[in-house]
């Protein structure tokens, strides 16, 4: 049941390269950030042995913290030669 997921992330990410293109004659950079599970309060309304299974599949062991997520983001508007690309905040899931 993820198939309208995947193509939804990917139609983002594929939308943030073509609005680069678009909009980078007007000085707009674009990004996006695909993050992977977030400690959140919906990540820990989990039942535990489903999040235990989940850590267990990602690479870095660990949920991302929103902390990293809004780093992600700072490093995005700071860079003035970041457009047009998704950084990928999954802790290593994506193969």
């Amino acid at each position: 049941g993820q198939t309208n997921y995947s193509a939804s992330k990917a139609a983002v990410s594929t939308m943030i390269v073509s609005w680069a293109k678009e909009l980078g004659r007007f000085g707009i950079r674009t990004g996006c950030i695909a993050p992977g599970l977030v400690e959140t309060a919906m990540a820990a309304q989990m039942r535990p042995e489903m999040r235990e299974m989940f850590i267990k599949s990602i690479p870095a062991q660990r949920l991302a913290e929103v902390e990293e997520l809004a780093h992600a983001a700072k490093f995005i508007f700071e860079n003035d030669y970041f457009t047009g690309r998704t950084l990928e905040l999954d802790g290593g899931t994506r193969v």
